[in-house]
């Protein structure tokens, strides 16, 4: 647990002082419980480690990460201004995080600002995660729409039969086809904006490029939404607080699209890899027809974000073995404290639910505001998944699937499978709304999306 510390000892190693343990290393990301594992019984339930170059100090207990997200006692800040290397000028230009945490949005926020950007956040959301409100039983319609759709493009023109990567042809896509809808895009941007954050989340070549329209036409968006309200996200920001400033908003917007977008693509990924390939507890929930205990034991097993953003501490604090000075920066790990003996001890293998106490949509002041939003996409692609596939087979051996490198995300890179259709081919399923002998347009489903004709675009051009 954390105890203050009046001033650490003559005897205390500074983070500075101590070999940092490289983190993101090829043992980190294939094989992630024995990198933890063996930083637990080197240096207990806190470790050092270099984050890309920065030295922190990594969380592995589950008792120290749940006191630090907690913070009851107001020890520890995300505010970047608490960080001595960040002030000094220490950290390096280059470091891959910088614009993440210099970004001044809700994720990196404390005190004042963080309060009043998270009650915009709780009633900008609310029409989409209160089940009395129209746009939240919609958005499980567009949902289920999306999905459908997008498996129609990964099985078009198979005989029933197939091959397929649900992570790029299905879960990274849906979501960021849903928040378009939410955000109020004009027809003829949002896709081509959210085909943007896909280049931006995966830090390539068009990065920055990307990340520059975004800016662009998420604040053309904003203006926009202030002269001519919608019934869309960012309308409902804007009337929470008006004061808000444009730039502002588009740090938030851009936030939720790469937070939400992102996060919910993994965990709709690792869920249905968790099931295909066969993990016994995961099989049955589904069979059982308990979709959202299914997503639950997915995101306790194998959280979508394996580590949460920097904490600084404001008092000198001991932390596991450890005295943390004022601003150091602490790692936490919520997939290595899903492993500590602590959490997994309480754990009943024969429970037919799983524990809540994780720690994947964090916990505290901090915790998730898009928890039920992304809950509801999840398990509507994870049902509609497994409703219009009768079998799915991994491609490779489940030890060999690739994952993409991330700080803060544990991803799959891609989900390659093998496909047998429940139903006809796509090409000889009936219109949503249809019946045999009406017009060919009648209860016909809304044109496809940009998004879609992208995505069966690259489904061609591979072929």
């Amino acid at each position: 647990m954390t105890m203050h510390l009046a001033g650490a000892g003559p005897t205390e190693p500074s983070l500075e002082s101590m070999a940092a343990e490289p983190m993101f290393t090829r043992e980190y990301e294939a094989r992630p419980a024995e990198f933890y594992q063996r930083l637990r019984d080197t240096y207990g339930p806190v470790a050092p480690v270099d984050v890309l170059g920065v030295p922190a100090w990594l969380v592995l207990g589950y008792t120290q990460a749940l006191d630090v997200l907690q913070d009851r006692q107001g020890r520890w800040t995300k505010h970047i201004s608490s960080w001595p290397a960040w002030s000094d000028g220490r950290v390096p230009a280059d470091w891959p995080l910088r614009h993440a945490f210099g970004n001044d949005c809700l994720l990196v926020s404390d005190g004042r600002k963080a309060d009043r950007l998270r009650s915009a956040w709780i009633l900008g959301l609310r029409p989409y995660q209160d089940r009395t409100h129209r746009q939240a039983r919609e958005l499980e319609n567009t949902v289920g729409r999306y999905a459908d759709e997008l498996i129609d493009v990964l099985s078009e023109g198979s005989s029933g039969t197939g091959w397929a990567d649900l992570s790029a042809q299905y879960a990274r896509p849906l979501p960021l086809m849903v928040l378009n809808r939410m955000i109020g895009f004009a027809d003829d941007r949002g896709d081509d904006l959210l085909m943007d954050l896909w280049r931006a989340m995966d830090a390539g070549p068009e990065a920055v490029e990307a990340m520059g329209r975004m800016y662009t036409v998420t604040a053309e968006t904003i203006e926009a939404k202030r002269k001519t309200p919608g019934e869309d996200l960012t309308s409902y920001l804007i009337g929470a607080d008006p004061g808000l400033s444009t730039e502002d908003l588009c740090k938030e917007l851009i936030l939720a699209m790469s937070m939400l977008g992102d996060f919910t693509g993994t965990l709709i990924s690792n869920t249905a890899a968790a099931v295909i390939g066969g993990d016994h507890s995961t099989r049955e929930s589904l069979s059982a027809g308990m979709l959202q205990e299914t997503v639950n034991r997915v995101a306790m097993a194998n959280p979508p974000m394996a580590n949460i953003s920097f904490r600084f501490a404001q008092a000198p604090v001991r932390l596991g073995r450890f005295a943390i000075s004022v601003g150091d920066p602490v790692f936490i790990s919520v997939a290595a404290a899903h492993m500590d003996p602590v959490f997994t001890g309480h754990m009943n293998p024969d429970s037919i639910t799983s524990s809540r106490a994780h720690l994947a949509w964090s916990t505290g002041l901090h915790g998730c505001l898009g928890r039920d939003l992304a809950t509801t996409i999840t398990t509507i692609a994870i049902g509609r998944l497994f409703e219009r596939f009768s079998a799915l087979k991994l491609a490779l051996p489940a030890d060999q699937l690739p994952w993409r490198s991330s700080p803060f995300l544990r991803s799959l890179r891609s989900l390659p499978v093998e496909y047998e259709l429940s139903g006809p081919p796509p090409g000889a399923r009936q219109p949503a709304g249809g019946a045999p002998g009406q017009p060919a347009n009648a209860g016909a489903q809304p044109p496809r999306s940009r998004m879609w004709r992208f995505l069966r675009g690259l489904r061609k051009d591979s072929q």
